[in-house]
């Protein structure tokens, strides 16, 4: 063999050997580690609002996420993320697992961007008799309300609803009309005060579907309304509203 066929293959295994060497260090560059996200500071809520699931938990990475059970239209409150490695997914809580009825495997399946320093909220809706278990996930964040003022927002989350017009105190803005299942109107900004806000189906201002009295607004904060069950019913699927402050 001669010298420069020998050299040739030496260079090419020192290049092989070098390759090797180097390609754990190259692949592991550029990955970032989102597995303790405390110092991002992001806040997640979740509001379980369908009514034949049983009380559901959060996984993060597939690992359950905390001990707490997500129950039927109890707000869990907002919660600092130490992780936000995707997928998140909602299943029914590990000690439902056996009862008659309870959903095996995922229920929902998110894998969102989260950004630092804000609030998240992820509703869940939806019936499993028709098979429409779903979510409506909202950043609760906005722009500051003018001195004095506050912003709210309202989400229909009441399945087989019709379109719905939300009045305040009387006063019906155009920002809180026709709002179908699962749409959220924009936050809109009104005085600080006491207010009584009413459910009318989308049109008319006679029949009332449902009430949330004396809710206060504070200067400068943000909140969601929403509404839950089902309209007609006075059962444990009764239609009913909530609200969430945001900040």
């Amino acid at each position: 063999m001669s010298k420069k066929s020998n050299g040739g293959i030496k260079a090419v295994l020192f290049m092989l050997l070098t390759g090797v060497i180097i390609a754990p260090f190259i692949s592991s560059c550029g990955k970032t580690s989102t597995k303790n996200a405390t110092s991002l500071n992001i806040q997640y809520e979740v509001i379980n609002l369908s009514p034949a699931l049983g009380p559901v938990s959060l996984y993060v990475d597939y690992n359950i996420y905390n001990n707490y059970n997500f129950f039927y239209a109890a707000p869990s409150g907002y919660f600092n993320l130490t992780s936000i490695d995707t997928p998140f997914q909602m299943r029914s809580s590990p000690n439902q697992l056996t009862n008659t009825g309870a959903i095996q495997g995922n229920i929902l399946v998110r894998n969102d961007k989260l950004v630092a320093n804000c609030k998240y909220t992820l509703f869940i809706t939806g019936l499993k008799s028709d098979n429409s278990i779903s979510d409506v996930f909202l950043t609760d964040t906005s722009a500051p309300p003018a001195i004095g003022r506050a912003k709210v927002r309202f989400l229909n989350a009441s399945p087989q609803s019709p379109g719905f017009d939300i009045v305040a105190n009387g006063y019906l803005d155009p920002g809180f009309t026709n709002l179908t299942y699962k749409s959220v109107s924009k936050y809109i900004e009104m005085p600080a005060g006491n207010y009584n806000f009413q459910v009318f189906q989308t049109g008319t201002n006679t029949a009332v579907i449902g009430t949330l009295p004396n809710v206060t607004v504070q200067d400068g904060h943000l909140y969601t309304l929403y509404s839950y069950g089902l309209v007609g019913h006075t059962d444990s699927l009764a239609f009913a509203m909530g609200a969430i402050t945001n900040k």
